[in-house]
């Protein structure tokens, strides 16, 4: 089970990704986690929203550059080494991380990641009774 992403190419410059922001906000998405990489020239944003197609769309039609990535979200212990923990299974069964990102909220914590070997990383999700976290999840 994978739940959607936005990535969005952004210009480092003052108040471009308020712009973005902007049109999620007028359009009544919620934003549930963000990151942004960045260069000298540029940025990517990436975003779990309440409603990717909508989202997609809407950023679409201002002129954004977007587009739509599966990803894999693991609900995980908010302690020391839950991260690491998990990473070790993926290295294990030799599945490269693309990039990864996390967010805690009380006792939760949830973690973000695109692996290259998506069929490969369920199992592992599976025969560790990892608990994945679904789009419905986020609502």
């Amino acid at each position: 089970m994978t739940i959607r992403q936005l990535s969005v190419f952004l210009e480092n410059k003052t108040g471009h990704l308020n712009e973005i922001l902007s049109v999620l906000a007028k359009n009544n998405i919620n934003i549930i986690a963000l990151t942004v990489a960045d260069s000298s020239d540029y940025g990517l944003l990436r975003a779990v929203v309440s409603n990717p197609e909508k989202a997609f769309k809407v950023l679409h039609e201002a002129g954004f550059i977007v587009r739509v990535h599966e990803i894999i979200s693991i609900e995980m212990n908010a302690a020391p080494g839950s991260m690491s923990h998990i990473l070790d299974l993926f290295t294990a069964a030799d599945i490269a991380i693309e990039y990864v990102y996390a967010f805690s909220f009380g006792s939760k914590s949830i973690l973000i990641l695109r692996v290259d070997k998506s069929e490969k990383a369920r199992e592992v999700i599976q025969f560790n009774q990892l608990k994945l976290i679904s789009e419905e999840d986020l609502k």
